[in-house]
């Protein structure tokens, strides 16, 4: 006689019909507790508890069910093996062909704030885990069963074979392994509480499969976190078609952005580098200035706003050519005014930023570090001009302060109140991204302008380029060169105010 061991902590009638399938076919169900209650209801007729294989009732609180000698040699018994059946037969234990099983819900019931320690510790489980890696390692006799979805394959296969063919069983024994390893990367992480442990395993589960990656050729996934919260985990795609790897990186940059301003903020994304910023007395207003800043980049980029997208904004988004949208929410009737273009992704998010770190694979090894948390230059910055900045040029300048660190370094914001009209990132010298930020903001407009930098100045030649440019009356930068003195020098000669702020934004 087969049998199934079935032990589960979420019931349901998934479960139920897979169970009555495998109670069909000739399966004795071997059950523990809550689960064997649940059948017995459900009027399972071939079942048994664990206590007829073991002889060795439930104890510690349910703490110890399953772990026993009957059980484990059941499970792992190399059928093959002559020994090993010799033994199983002389001591009277049952072979147990299947094994489906799931764990309690740590991954939920950890981002519950208010459940104590001793409570979430009751919520790691032991037997499962212990049982489902004891029949995937014997995937050649045993069926290891840890993904309800996989119940109509197992399903199938008993209809059209008898059994579970030997290339499913591996792939399930693969899955169980892939599980466990998440979960207890889970409970490690929970209980160790260390941004840089001995051992990197973080746990990510799939949420979609992606268009494709950086190029159509390359396929791409996208996992979420299955411990740390963020913004992107969330967020639900409304209209369009299936987002793409650039897509979501360029949706991540732009919402960060968006995110830091209490006032109505809108966002432009290209290739992972800000195009265009601005802030606005309403969302329409903060709409055109971001989209002025940069008619070209904007073209096929992605659009982030912090406030409800409206309908005059919906009317104007469809003059322009955008991969997508991301808002917090869509005023009634919008939806059907950007569905006109049926390709673009319209995208609702409301979460907070909540990234803590950043990880970059190299080949053979991974990167791992602090988020670049902004930095409160509000109050800790230095001016070492003599002149002095103004209140205007204090909140531009602060405004680009936040845009330029999701700017790729070597970086440069010119701005004009709170509206980006220069952004330069990617060069290899300071010097070619100051004059193209210049040389760009200046078609917009000559007076009045800010320029923040990312990392401090080398040479005295951007504060000369700046002087040159007529209009850039206010710099900050975060200091640090040896040759600060010539470029604070150079500001004095230029009538130009410039502060340090000590804080470097590099993003490469």
């Amino acid at each position: 006689m087969k049998r199934a061991l079935v032990s589960v902590y979420e019931k349901n009638d998934k479960l139920l019909n897979f169970v009555s399938f495998l109670d069909k076919k000739g399966y004795q169900i071997v059950s523990t507790g809550g689960t064997y209650q649940f059948f017995v209801k459900k009027g399972v007729s071939n079942l048994i508890k664990v206590y007829d294989l073991t002889s060795f009732p439930e104890i510690l609180d349910g703490r110890v069910k399953t772990i026993h000698p009957n059980i484990y040699a059941g499970i792992l018994a190399n059928r093959s093996v002559e020994q090993h059946m010799k033994l199983i037969h002389s001591q009277n234990i049952h072979l147990i062909d299947m094994v489906l099983v799931n764990f309690y819900p740590f991954f939920q019931k950890m981002d519950k704030n208010s459940i104590d320690i001793n409570s979430i510790i009751e919520f790691i489980d032991i037997g499962g885990p212990s049982m489902l890696r004891a029949a995937a390692k014997n995937f050649l006799h045993v069926t290891a069963i840890i993904d309800y979805n996989d119940y109509q394959f197992v399903q199938s296969e008993i209809e059209h074979y008898g059994s579970p063919s030997l290339k499913l069983r591996k792939k399930l024994a693969g899955k169980v392994f892939n599980f466990t390893s998440a979960y207890d990367s889970a409970i490690s992480q929970y209980l160790l509480d260390d941004q840089f442990p001995m051992y990197l395993h973080s746990s990510y589960k799939k949420k979609m499969n992606l268009r494709y990656g950086e190029n159509p050729h390359q396929k791409a996934a996208y996992y979420v976190n299955t411990i740390h919260k963020g913004s992107m985990q969330n967020f639900i795609q409304l209209h369009g078609r299936r987002l793409s790897l650039n897509n979501l990186r360029d949706m991540d940059i732009a919402w960060k952005v968006v995110s830091q301003f209490s006032e109505p903020a809108c966002c432009t994304v290209k290739h992972s580098t800000p195009c265009g910023v601005a802030l606005g007395k309403n969302i329409i207003e903060a709409f055109q200035k971001t989209y002025y800043a940069d008619t070209i980049s904007s073209f096929g980029g992605i659009l982030a706003v912090n406030v409800p997208i409206t309908k005059e904004l919906a009317k104007e988004i469809n003059h322009i050519f955008l991969e997508a949208v991301l808002s917090p929410s869509y005023e009634t009737d919008v939806l059907n005014i950007l569905k006109i273009k049926k390709n673009i992704r319209i995208i609702s998010i409301s979460e907070p930023i909540s990234n803590q770190l950043e990880y970059v694979q190299i080949d053979g090894g991974i990167l791992v570090q602090e988020s670049d948390s902004f930095f409160p230059y509000e109050e800790n910055y230095k001016i070492v001009t003599k002149k002095k900045f103004s209140n205007q040029e204090l909140q531009s300048l602060f405004f680009a302060q936040k845009v330029v660190k999701y700017v790729k370094s070597n970086a440069i914001v010119v701005a004009k109140g709170t509206q980006t009209l220069g952004i330069s990132g990617g060069q290899t010298n300071r010097i070619w991204a100051a004059r193209q930020a210049i040389e760009r903001a200046l078609e917009k407009s000559k007076e009045g302008l800010v320029l923040v930098s990312d990392a401090f100045f080398p040479f005295r030649d951007v504060v000369d380029e700046s002087a040159r440019s007529g209009g850039i009356r206010a710099i900050l930068q975060p200091g640090g060169s040896i040759r600060d003195e010539e470029s604070v020098k150079a500001c004095d000669d230029h009538g130009i105010a410039m502060a340090f702020t000590g804080k470097r934004h590099f993003k490469h």
